[in-house]
């Protein structure tokens, strides 16, 4: 059924797939346009390819919403281009994914090069490059280096994000993390279990930023802006692309002045294994489906499942869709 979450989509779809996509209903009669030198253009529909066929892989991805979109969309649209395919969307934290990858459980899942530098390849945070690329181009060397590939990111990027409640941030008179300071041994601060070892979350904050909160409690990533609502927490760590940050002005995200937490775009990694057996269907599907993945696209789908309670799957089905990837 097309809700209001479709539209409010659609509406960041189409302000984003004019750069380089072609819709049916924005093009000729055809399928097909025509180009400057008179030939037909590619479509952007996934092509089911007879060579695909018998060959199976198993997508993963970490525990959170906008993993378990990223997935469907992955593993969707592979079947479109015509491979069998498992999904084990439920992994668990970047590091048990890693392990699951490395070990052949997975044969790829989706990775944002912040995390795999900082959690994975030893880069303290002020040395995560600012620019994609950089930072894509580093992760894809340390990825070869573990025996694995990592395809080209997305166009959105995420990063860690220090939330409270709007009427919380006036109450404190704080619009930055530094002006936590001196503030914090009153207040909770929520994160996930491993939150408190990460340098892009508590371990970072008291760290670099010399913080040091009353109380820290460990909730799944789902819970992130229950425990704000509720009172729980009085801080919470958010993501910059959630679907809650698109809907309303509740939440505020405090500046992260000392740019302590990296933002990162999202790469699909693979196994060199599953990279050779597939051939390269897998990658240019890959790629090809994350071209309108844009920050605003990122959040409307996050907002459709957190929000809306809609399912991942039927999410992801609708994005390839209304792109153009699928009929």
């Amino acid at each position: 059924m097309i809700g209001k979450a479709l539209s409010r989509t659609m509406l960041a779809l189409a302000a984003t797939l004019a750069v380089g996509l072609t819709l049916a209903a924005c093009g000729d009669d055809d399928d097909e346009t025509t180009g400057d030198d008179g030939g037909e253009t590619a479509s952007t529909a996934i092509e089911a390819n007879p060579d695909n066929e018998g060959i199976e892989l198993t997508i993963g991805s970490k525990n959170f919403d906008e993993q378990f979109i990223l997935g469907e969309i992955y593993a969707q649209a592979l079947e479109a281009a015509g491979y069998t395919v498992n999904k084990d969307l439920n992994l668990g934290s970047e590091q048990i994914a890693l392990k699951a990858l490395s070990s052949g459980e997975v044969d790829g899942y989706p990775e944002y090069t912040s995390t795999a530098l900082t959690s994975f390849f030893g880069f303290a945070p002020e040395d995560v490059p600012g620019d994609p690329q950089q930072a894509y181009e580093d992760s894809q060397d340390e990825f070869a280096n573990e025996g694995l590939t990592a395809f080209a990111p997305t166009p959105f990027s995420s990063a860690n994000a220090v939330g409270l409640l709007t009427e919380t941030a006036d109450e404190l008179g704080v619009a930055s993390i530094s002006e936590l300071e001196g503030a914090t041994e009153d207040l909770t601060l929520a994160g996930s279990p491993e939150c408190r070892e990460r340098v892009d979350c508590l371990k970072g904050l008291e760290d670099n930023y010399g913080l040091s909160f009353g109380r820290f409690t460990p909730v799944d990533i789902e819970l992130r802006y229950e425990v704000l609502d509720k009172g729980d927490a009085d801080l919470s760590i958010l993501f910059t692309t959630d679907g809650q940050l698109a809907e309303s002005d509740e939440y505020t995200l405090l500046e992260d002045d000392q740019e302590l937490l990296p933002s990162g775009n999202v790469l699909f990694v693979a196994s060199e294994e599953a990279v050779e057996k597939a051939g390269p269907g897998m990658q240019e599907t890959i790629e090809k489906v994350q071209e309108s993945l844009t920050l605003e696209v990122m959040q409307e789908l996050n907002a459709r499942v957190s929000l809306d309670r809609q399912r991942p799957e039927e999410v992801a089905a609708d994005y390839l869709q209304e792109a153009g990837y699928v009929e």
